[in-house]
């Protein structure tokens, strides 16, 4: 099968080109710009464009498939000459569903926490040697790409995403899987760019769960009144298999979960991580993996790439990394690392880099989300603004809003890194928060 791929280097583009390409698909791709670690790996591959750019040359008759990347725009040219051929184009996601429709899709939805949910699920599939087909949205230990496409495997897990299909395509991604077992973690309003309001934003979720196959499973959250109320206005028939917090100790900066068969050693932290495991230990009994083998497993589990997770530095300072950026992932990873660490010095660095966090009617949701922090420190990029087209903001508006007026607000990156330099890293612990870079800080020095 001949593929092409529009916004090949995209993080998730770029690992379905290589999944196809070891399927001993003929893969093909084009962008117009391609960033580490894409760029290597596709290299790697033998299947990264020669030169960046758009070329309407290479869609050809005989191509089966074209792939279109949310990255490309609707007057793409290489789009443009697919459809003047009548190529059948597919977007990321329904592409996924075309190579899975025969198998039973495991798809792991909500606001926050279904790339940790699916990454432990994977963790624990893979110590067990059970092998399934999969899509994440993180690099997972243990796992070369983070997408595997085959024609034996039974189960497919998905990482369900409400974000848009293709420029061409403006359905939530989840929509389009068509869930043989689902799990809904959580609802708080995010993409204000394209869902805009909270109801347009809930009613992706309500769509979602319409879309669970006739007899299928939902694992949801317990704790969270958004997912309860759509789970229980639902007409569609389904099994509902509820979850919430286990109990659990933390001692000498250990976490503990308390099962039936005694205290379990964990090495991550933070409840909404426990709350996470539990819903992945739901999912796993519907594939088969008993309690006991997933608590063997998930004790190994050390956490998604960027999700609390631990960089080392020169100086041996203790400092973790986060993706968390909208106001609810912000909540729980800061409650998560002040519980874990409550003797220590705690300081937290926030940017606020997309959209919808430098949204002024959005940012009301980040109220108290820094508290518990002794330094909570916000930068966000003036410059941004501007390209981005947006209102400037003031420091006083970030305060405000995040009702904390301790906060250190930053508006230019080398303001902050001069900030930075002036800090004892051995002398606290240090949480770095942000879907971008801080303006080309090094965490390691």
């Amino acid at each position: 099968m001949k593929t092409h791929f529009i916004a090949i280097g995209g993080s998730a583009m770029h690992n379905l080109a290589i999944a196809l390409k070891d399927k001993g698909y003929q893969v093909t791709g084009s962008d117009d710009a391609i960033f580490e670690p894409s760029k290597s790996r596709l290299e790697k591959k033998g299947i990264l464009p020669q030169e960046m750019g758009w070329f309407p040359e290479k869609i050809t008759p005989d191509i089966d498939a074209v792939i279109l990347g949310m990255h490309a725009h609707q007057d793409n040219p290489e789009l443009a000459k697919a459809k003047e051929l009548g190529l059948k184009i597919y977007s990321y996601p329904e592409f996924l569903y075309e190579q899975s429709k025969n198998k039973t899709r495991v798809v792991i939805a909500g606001s926050h926490g279904k790339t940790t949910i699916t990454s432990m699920i994977l963790h624990v599939l893979n110590f067990h040697q059970k092998d399934v087909d999969f899509m994440v949205g993180a690099q997972l230990e243990g796992f070369d790409c983070m997408v595997k496409l085959t024609q034996e495997n039974d189960f497919m897990v998905l990482e369900g995403d409400e974000y848009l299909s293709s420029p061409i395509d403006l359905r939530s991604k989840f929509l389009l899987y068509q869930p043989n077992i689902a799990l809904m973690s959580g609802i708080a309003w995010d993409h204000i760019n394209v869902f805009k309001t909270f109801d347009d934003y809930i009613d992706q979720f309500r769509k979602f769960v319409a879309s669970i196959t006739p007899g299928g499973v939902l694992v949801y959250n317990e704790e969270d009144a958004e997912v309860v109320k759509v789970v229980e206005a639902a007409e569609n028939y389904f099994r509902k298999i509820p979850y919430k917090t286990p109990e659990y100790e933390i001692s000498n900066g250990k976490v503990y979960l308390k099962t039936e068969m005694g205290d379990v050693p964990l090495s991550v932290f933070g409840s909404h991580n426990l709350l996470n495991m539990e819903g992945a230990r739901h999912i796993c009994r519907q594939l088969g993996i008993m309690d006991e083998d997933f608590y063997e497993a998930i004790m190994s589990f050390k956490g998604a790439s960027k999700r609390l997770e631990k960089v080392e530095r020169e100086d041996q300072g203790t400092l973790y990394k986060d993706f968390a950026h909208a106001p609810s992932k912000v909540k729980a990873t800061v409650k998560a690392f002040c519980e874990q660490f409550k003797k220590e010095k705690k300081y937290g660095f926030l940017e606020l880099h997309t959209y919808s966090s430098l949204n002024p009617v959005f940012l009301e949701q980040y109220d108290h989300a820094m508290d518990g922090l002794d330094e909570a420190i916000v930068f966000y990029s003036e410059d941004a603004l501007k390209i981005k087209r947006m209102e400037p903001i003031s420091p006083e508006f970030i305060k405000e809003k995040f009702k904390n007026d301790r906060l250190r607000v930053f508006t230019n990156a080398e303001d902050l890194h001069a900030y930075w330099q002036t800090l004892d890293k051995t002398n606290g612990v240090f949480l770095m928060m942000s879907s971008g870079n801080f303006g080309g800080l090094d965490l390691t020095k």
